[in-house]
């Protein structure tokens, strides 16, 4: 728990990616969130602007303390995002909002500690067996970027969340097809980490190298989601591909993480697309990569996965868990 002083006044709770700011307000410690509301972030020139916009619906409300979870690295007083050109200093951020308290943490540090809490009415298990409890869960989630940490248990009931940039492991390409990515990627980033496949503008490209490789011309695509439609609507290979080569790299991602965690308490699928993909992401090539690990097949077999479900942002709980001091 923090020394800190409990703060008077409400809470401000944001979950900040490359593509859309979540905030809602917490009256107090274990009060439900009110207010939710999600704003792009390519709206707004700053941080600080899209938190006063925010602010101006809660009138004549307060707040006194504030729990920001980010997509990117938390290292010191300076924030600059990854997928976005937001940059703030933690310091001059609360001082100019005159707020008591500020945590700022990853976003995927904030989703695993919001784990332990999720209901299971938010959750669908895509294979496996039992969780071992008390056993290190992983955690995972393919959006603007890929996302990645894990808790561990610590103490008799807590639990410790990691705080990594896992997303940008090195691609761990098995097929012709997948090498043929890989390459493309590399030729055209000077890298290809896991993320340059496993996110929506991973997706993206992944559709458009494999149209360039097959020599096929393909109009109106321009966005993951369009991509999306063609492969599950419209049943255009190169779409379809491109899908199973995000959930089958996803799955070598996911196995990988269980391993190096020896994550047998479940590993666990957020961000935003997985959840989209509904019952299809389930009989996916997914399951089978995540299990494709040799002589370790059965370890990973019994490991259950789940797809994170929640309508609303569950880092958005693990924001406040983290200001609370619980993790």
């Amino acid at each position: 728990m923090s020394d800190t002083p409990a703060p008077t006044g409400g809470r401000l709770l944001a979950d900040i990616g490359g593509t859309n700011a979540r905030f809602a307000f917490q009256a107090a410690p274990d009060e439900p969130l009110s207010d939710i509301r999600v704003l792009p972030v390519a709206d707004y020139p700053g941080v600080q602007d899209a938190l006063r916009d925010y602010l101006a619906g809660l009138a004549p409300r307060t707040v006194r303390a504030a729990a920001i979870a980010i997509a990117n690295p938390v290292t010191g007083d300076e924030v600059r995002m990854t997928n976005h050109d937001w940059a703030f200093s933690q310091r001059a951020l609360r001082e100019a909002m005159g707020w008591q308290r500020l945590r700022v943490l990853n976003d995927f540090t904030a989703l695993a500690l919001a784990l332990p809490v999720l209901p299971a009415s938010d959750l669908r298990q895509v294979g496996g067996g039992q969780a071992v409890p008390r056993a290190a869960r992983a955690l995972l989630g393919a959006g603007t970027g890929l996302g990645v940490s894990g808790l561990l248990p610590c103490g008799d009931e807590g639990w410790a969340p990691l705080q990594g940039e896992g997303g940008h492991v090195t691609l761990p390409a098995a097929t012709p097809r997948e090498r043929l990515l890989m390459d493309a990627l590399a030729a055209r980033y000077g890298r290809a980490s896991a993320e340059r496949v496993c996110s929506g503008a991973g997706l993206l490209d992944s559709f458009r190298i494999l149209c360039e490789a097959d020599g096929v011309a393909v109009h109106g695509i321009e966005r993951a989601a369009d991509v999306t439609e063609a492969a599950l609507q419209q049943g255009q290979p190169q779409a379809l591909e491109a899908l199973n080569l995000f959930c089958a790299l996803l799955g070598s991602v996911a196995g990988n993480l269980a391993l190096t965690l020896g994550a047998r308490g479940g590993v666990y699928l957020g961000g935003g697309i997985v959840p989209r993909l509904g019952a299809w992401f389930d009989s996916s090539p997914f399951r089978e990569r995540f299990e494709d690990k040799g002589r370790f097949c059965d370890y990973l077999r019994a490991i259950p996965v789940w797809v994170i479900t929640a309508r609303e942002s569950p880092a958005l709980l693990g924001a406040a868990r983290g200001l609370d001091g619980l993790d």
